[in-house]
This record gives C-alpha cells, sequence and structure tokens, in this order.
C-alpha cells in the first residue's frame, strides 16, 4: 500500500477511473492507482474534488489536512469501522484503575526509549551525558510509583527537559537548540519534530479508528476539546523511536541544511522549505516502512508502521478484557 503526500498549494486531487490524480499549477499530473493507496496527507492549502472525496469515504481511504507547518487541522474518514460496543467499554474504563496502569506502562517505557535513544548519540559522540541520564532514570523510576496520572505526567514532563537538553548537546553545532518550542517551532529542530509528531498522530490516529477505537476517548491524557487524546496516549511510546531518531539521523548524517528552512513565512516561526519538506517525508516515510523485531509477542519483524497496528490491536484486545496489563508498550535496546 502507499501513502500521498501533497505539499504543493494549489494542487488539486482528483478521480479518474480507478486513478487517484493529482493536478500541480504548474501544468504536472501524477496519478496513483486508488486500489493502491493507503492514505493521503495534504500540507497546505491542496484540494480534494467531491468526486475523489465520496471514492475515499467508499474505499476507507483518510484525507488528512495540515498546515504548511505541519499543525493538524482534521481529516475526512468513512465511518464503516465504528464500533459502538467497543466504544461503551473505552469510556467506562476512563475514570478506573485502568488508565492509571496503562499510563504508567507507556511513559515508564517512553522514557526508556528516550534514554536509548540519547545513549546511542552519546556513543556517537564519544562523550557520557550522565546528569541527564541519571534524571530520565529517576523520573522512569518515579513514574512508575506515581498514584495518579497528574503525578506521572509531571514526572515525564520532567525527563523530557532532560532529554532534550542531552539531545542538544549531541546535535550538530549548526542546528543546536535550546529546548522544545511547539507553536511556533523556534528553530529547524523543532520544526522537524513538530511536523513529525504531527504525522505519527495521524498515523496513530488511523489505526485507533481501523480498529472501532474513539481518539478522543483518552486515558493519560485528560479530556480537552477538539484534541484527540488517545492518539495523544498512544504516540507517545513511538515519539523518540520514530520522529525523534529520524530528525537526529537527518541532522547528524548531513542530509539536510540549514537553507532547508525558512522563518517568518505565512505563519511565525522556522519550517522547512519545498526541498527540506520533501526530503524529510521520504526520510520518514522510510523510517515508518523499515522493520523492526520490537514487539516482545511478535517472533518476527513488521514494519514500523505494521507495529503501530500492531499495538492498536493489543489496546483492544486490554480494554475488552478490563486489564490494562495485556499492554505491552514498544520498548527499544
Amino acid at each position: 500500500m502507499a501513502l500521498l503526500y501533497v505539499n504543493e498549494n494549489g494542487a488539486v486531487i482528483g478521480i479518474e477511473g480507478n486513478q487517484c490524480t493529482v493536478k500541480y499549477q504548474d501544468g504536472m499530473k501524477k496519478s496513483i492507482p486508488i486500489e493502491s493507496l493507503d492514505g493521503v496527507t495534504i500540507l497546505g492549502t491542496a484540494q480534494v474534488t467531491s468526486k475523489c472525496l465520496e471514492a475515499f469515504m467508499k474505499r476507507g481511504i483518510p484525507a488528512a489536512y495540515f498546515s504548511k507547518g505541519g499543525q493538524y487541522f482534521g481529516r475526512v474518514q468513512s465511518t464503516g469501522h465504528i464500533n459502538t460496543a467497543r466504544q461503551r467499554k473505552q469510556c467506562a474504563l476512563y475514570e478506573t484503575a485502568f488508565g492509571l496502569e496503562l499510563g504508567r506502562r507507556i511513559l515508564s517505557a517512553k522514557v526508556k526509549n528516550q534514554a536509548v535513544v540519547l545513549k546511542r548519540y552519546e556513543k556517537s559522540r564519544g562523550f557520557t551525558l550522565q546528569e541527564e541520564q541519571k534524571m530520565l532514570t529517576i523520573c522512569r523510576n518515579k513514574i512508575l510509583e506515581s498514584k495518579s496520572i497528574a503525578e506521572m505526567m509531571g514526572y515525564e514532563g520532567q525527563g523530557a527537559k532532560y532529554y532534550f537538553r542531552g539531545l542538544s548537546k549531541c546535535i550538530d553545532k549548526p542546528f543546536q537548540f535550546e529546548g522544545r518550542s511547539r507553536r511556533p517551532p523556534r528553530d529547524e529542530f523543532n520544526s522537524m519534530i513538530s511536523l513529525g509528531y504531527s504525522i505519527l498522530m495521524n498515523e496513530v490516529y488511523g489505526k485507533i479508528e481501523l480498529k472501532g477505537l474513539n481518539p478522543y476517548f483518552g486515558f493519560i491524557h485528560r479530556d480537552a476539546e477538539k484534541h484527540p487524546t488517545l492518539a495523544s496516549d498512544m504516540m507517545e511510546e513511538w515519539r523518540a523511536v520514530i520522529v525523534d531518531a529520524t530528525v537526529m539521523s537527518m541532522i547528524n548524517g548531513h542530509e539536510i541544511h540549514k537553507e532547508d528552512f525558512v522563518k517568518n513565512q505565512d505563519e511565525p516561526g522556522c519550517y522547512l522549505t519545498k526541498r527540506g519538506l520533501k526530503i524529510f517525508l521520504n526520510k520518514l516515510e522510510r523510517k515508518l516502512q523499515t522493520e523492526v523485531r520490537y514487539l516482545s509477542y511478535l517472533e518476527y519483524s513488521v514494519s514500523f508502521r505494521k507495529a503501530i497496528f500492531c499495538q492498536m490491536e493489543r489496546l483492544v484486545k486490554a480494554i475488552e478484557m478490563g486489564d490494562a496489563s495485556v499492554y505491552e508498550p514498544i520498548q527499544i535496546r
């Protein structure tokens, strides 16, 4: 299956026979068999014809909308996968011990993965980040001991500060940054991970819907208007593994350069140019297609994209059993 990314303002996405087409303002035209299309991601102001949207919904092909800077607006999705009985069970577990246990598992795994990613770049740089690693260990242990969601989220946030401080020390000097900045991203590193997290959320969101769950009924992140909190929950274990590692690889591997970014565009902040966006999306897509053996309950390799889907199946099993211990977050080595 294939994903279609469209980042050209003014492009028109349509349908001709069994082909999904993209017509650009310069007269160029590309097409892809609709049978092979798994999803469409639109960054900017491209348009989708009504006939094409109808074809997408009939075939269960989601179309997700983002700003050029990666802000997520929403998605068009068929209702064919909704499972009302499963969603009732999901909602019933919200105020129970299920969320607390799931939170411990996911957030402790997230911090562990951050420590491993940091260790890899420490090794490549030839130094040790003793304070950062020590604090990540402390925060992970505190998460495992936490008695409330709010408490463990506090320790997760504290760990993130030390993690990003460590990454900044491991990154090539032209790209060094001062902490995490979101809206707007103030520098090149934050620009890429913000966009990467948005795309990752879209991946997770789609897998949640495929399993009939409600993306807006989370367990770790508290209810928030217009925010898919379950998608936020389930992407936590993947952030460092997929997005952060990809961005660090691009920068330290000199696959992207300062001139691939521009500041003070239509919206304030630092954003990828057209060329930079193409480089980034191609790299992230290759990462999502990379096969790994990180899932403890599988004896064979699967792509990161498939692994996310497998984790949603695991979550469904945990919800239907009412037992969060069934869920096993990914932990890299």
